[in-house]
């Protein structure tokens, strides 16, 4: 594993302080866009004005706040590809299981174009992003560990929080699930990993295993 430089931006999407990912290469103007929230404009103005083009959306889950702003993404770079887990896609046009009809503000994203399983490697703008499946907030939840940095870098949309963890109250919920894939898929990284999650600051694998009131204390 080699030490590489990577410029993570986060852009924090309202209400529900969502974060969108910006993710790229310093030496390349193309990126990767993780969750694209409720607030596109902002990750327009920020990519323009550093003058980027997007290379691909990541999903990590179909719940609305994760996947609002993909519709405009691709108005702004219409063949940049939506990417997005297998089991997770249906999410992103049916109003219900996105949860947005539950808000009572029922949007639909643009379909996938690309659908990943556990173990592929997806690559562009320059990275290889290996896919792993922790079901549990949602029932085809991805995280994207980004492959040949160190330390390991995982964008794990809402499956984990500093000192926290994804909710399970959603019909396709499971903690049990949810706790064994942080477990076995997230704990097992070391240490020093770094975990960027959908909602508040990153943390690392270590500080979670020993720290974590919900799956911790190990």
């Amino acid at each position: 594993m080699k030490s590489t430089i990577i410029d993570i931006t986060s852009i924090i999407s309202f209400p529900f302080e969502e974060n969108s990912f910006v993710v790229r290469l310093p030496s390349r103007k193309e990126c990767l866009v993780v969750d694209p929230g409720l607030e596109p404009e902002k990750i327009i103005g920020y990519l323009d004005k550093m003058g980027i083009e997007l290379a691909a959306i990541l999903i990590t889950h179909g719940h609305s706040d994760h996947i609002a702003g993909n519709e405009a993404l691709k108005e702004r770079w219409p063949e940049c590809p939506i990417v997005i887990g297998k089991v997770e896609s249906s999410k992103l046009i049916d109003p219900r299981l996105n949860l947005s009809a539950m808000f009572g503000l029922p949007m639909t994203s643009p379909p996938a174009d690309v659908t990943v399983v556990e173990g592929d490697v997806y690559e562009a703008a320059g990275f290889r992003v290996k896919i792993l499946e922790i079901p549990g907030h949602s029932a085809g939840h991805v995280v994207f560990q980004i492959e040949d940095c160190a330390p390991p870098i995982i964008f794990v949309g809402d499956v984990i929080f500093a000192g926290s963890a994804g909710r399970t109250d959603f019909p396709d919920g499971d903690f049990k699930q949810l706790a064994q894939g942080i477990r076995e898929k997230l704990f097992t990284l070391p240490d020093d990993a770094i975990l960027y999650p959908g909602h508040g600051s990153c943390t690392t694998v270590g500080k979670e295993k020993r720290t974590n009131p919900f799956v911790g204390g190990q």
